[in-house]
């Protein structure tokens, strides 16, 4: 039986398209289906310069500053991180190859997480949070599941293709959660 595309990109020593931004004890990281396709050209996250995602972390109180997408490896100074749970492909959700959003990426990412430990996992869409979960009818906001200590969250997608169905509340509600839990240590 042939391995998925991504195991056998994984496999071949194939490079991440971006790199994980994950440290012990980040407050929050935020995780995307894959790198689309402005990101994988740019190597940088949520590079589109349409995606609402370096604007919305600032609304939420997440970021000092707007940072822009190249910057993103200074997130973890602000107790942040990133990740994917398609590692090894790049595109819109429509365009990945089957598999890509299967058990086997789904089970890395755990791994990571389970390591890395963040107070919250947020997904950075519907179908990347459902996708992980397993459920079609998860919604925005938090969710019962747990990684260990670490919560999830759902979240409206900040890419431009996804402009229907934006709502910043959520985020904002994140923002506030993260800014509760801060108080609390």
């Amino acid at each position: 039986m042939p391995l998925p595309e991504a195991a056998a990109a994984h496999a071949m020593g194939e490079e991440h398209i971006l790199p994980d931004v994950l440290a012990p004890g980040l407050s929050i990281v935020f995780c995307g289906t894959a790198a689309g396709t402005e990101s994988a050209r740019r190597r940088a996250y949520y590079a589109h310069p349409q995606n609402r995602f370096w604007r919305v972390l600032h609304e939420a109180g997440l970021t000092p500053r707007r940072l822009a997408p190249a910057e993103f490896a200074l997130l973890p100074d602000f107790g942040l991180g990133l990740t994917d749970i398609a590692k090894y492909v790049s595109g819109m959700d429509s365009q990945l190859p089957r598999g890509a959003l299967g058990r086997a990426p789904c089970e890395a990412l755990f791994a990571r997480i389970a390591l890395a430990t963040p107070r919250i996992l947020a997904f950075t869409s519907l179908t990347a949070g459902r996708r992980y979960l397993g459920r079609d009818g998860a919604g925005y906001g938090p969710q019962p599941e747990r990684i260990g200590e670490t919560a999830i969250w759902l979240l409206p997608s900040p890419s431009p293709t996804a402009t229907w169905k934006w709502d910043r509340a959520p985020w904002l509600a994140l923002g506030e959660a993260a800014k509760a839990q801060r108080n609390r240590l």
